[in-house]
């Protein structure tokens, strides 16, 4: 969501998360006075949350770990 060119990666997280319940998950994200939280689930399993925290808009998207 960085509109900053050549500035992407300095906003970029990755995690190893292990949980049962995503929706719960992701709600330690959504703090603030404005929150709105859009959850989309593709094809492939990953689940896709769209968050906008008070004007910061993030993106999570939870993928099952393949071994």
């Amino acid at each position: 969501m960085n509109s900053c060119d050549n500035n992407q990666m300095r906003d970029i997280d990755i995690q190893e998360i292990e949980t049962d319940d995503v929706d719960a998950a992701v709600k330690e994200f959504c703090v603030g006075k404005e929150v709105r939280c859009e959850k989309t689930v593709k094809n492939d399993g990953a689940v896709i949350f769209d968050i906008c925290t008070d004007g910061l808009e993030q993106r999570i998207t939870y993928t099952e770990l393949t071994e």
